[in-house]
């Protein structure tokens, strides 16, 4: 049985039916010819996504990526230091202790997974560096993953692949070239490395990594382009900057540069784990983004309230056919 055979046999009722609905609902945008943006927060790269979204972006099933500065990096921490990984399965039970031995070690910890500090990213920064420096020597600017797809261009890292490259998200980014949107990058490792890189004198200004509202300024371009002839979906997987800012464009083409001809979001769907509350974004039901001019009336809308480690690669392999 396939897997999509089996989610829409036993999926029936509840979340596991928000999922089925879900999915169809991103089968039937593609077939109408829209195109898809997919925003990463929290830890997705690390939880190794990559596995399934390659291969969306690959089959053309993904066309804009919008992640945070964490997941940008941390999809090529996995590429370059996937042996020196450590899983910590009891990790509820760690004491601070416990947490300060694995310090000590050389791991930042993110949930049950322990990111090895000197084998993945100083890995990357001393080519990084050499990125950017190159960068100012020309007196150039790029946005942060204009830089990332200059260094998978490179070559630079393939000597030190350690897990198979089908299985990187961003490696099937960089080959496809899709747009990427990384708003807040300097909340990010890499981010922290480049300030230390300006003060240790690597490279004289920060003003050859282009800014977050630059970022928008590129998503205006992108958003008309891929609209241009059909609609543009939003999936969502969980919250924060990297969904709020990039669905923003919308109500700012319309309500900020008076574009009125702006298509909205055609589709829309979050898988969240977060609670509806008050005020909470990443907690705010669909409905709310009407009243922002973000979505219509009519925009298919489905919220997924589940772990998007769980429900993102059963939703894809919905949409692959698997």
């Amino acid at each position: 049985m396939k897997i999509k055979e089996f989610i829409k046999h036993h999926y029936r009722h509840f979340n596991a039916a928000a999922l089925v609905d879900a999915a169809q609902g991103y089968v039937d945008q593609l077939a109408q010819g829209n195109k898809m943006l997919i925003s990463l927060a929290g830890a997705m790269s690390t939880a190794e996504l990559g596995i399934s979204l390659a291969e969306m972006i690959r089959q053309d099933k993904v066309h804009m990526i919008s992640c945070t500065g964490a997941n940008l990096e941390e999809d090529i921490f996995n590429l370059v230091a996937h042996e020196h990984y450590k899983r910590v399965p009891n990790y509820r039970d760690l004491s601070p202790k416990d947490e300060t031995k694995l310090y000590d070690q050389g791991f930042n910890r993110v949930t049950d997974t322990c990111i090895p500090e000197e084998e993945a990213v100083r890995r990357i920064e001393d080519s990084l560096n050499e990125v950017w420096a190159s960068a100012e020597a020309k007196g150039e600017r790029y946005l942060p993953h204009e830089y990332f797809f200059q260094l998978i261009r490179s070559g630079k890292l393939e000597q030190h692949y350690q897990i198979d490259p089908k299985n990187s998200w961003m490696l099937a980014a960089c080959e496809k070239n899709i747009p990427i949107i990384c708003p807040g990058w300097e909340d990010s490792t890499m981010g922290n490395v480049f300030v230390a890189a300006k003060r240790a004198g690597r490279i004289k200004s920060l003003q050859i990594m282009k800014s977050g509202v630059e970022y928008m300024d590129y998503l205006i371009d992108v958003y008309q382009k891929l609209t241009k002839n059909n609609g543009l979906g939003f999936f969502q997987i969980g919250g924060g900057i990297a969904g709020d800012f990039p669905i923003c464009v919308v109500p700012l083409l319309i309500q900020d540069l008076e574009l009125n001809n702006t298509k909205l979001w055609s589709y829309f769907c979050q898988i969240s784990d977060s609670t509806t509350s008050y005020g909470s974004y990443s907690g705010a039901v669909p409905n709310e983004k009407i009243t922002w001019g973000k979505l219509g009336e009519d925009t298919p809308r489905f919220i997924v309230e589940s772990d998007a480690s769980i429900v993102a690669p059963l939703i894809f392999s919905y949409v692959l056919d698997q």
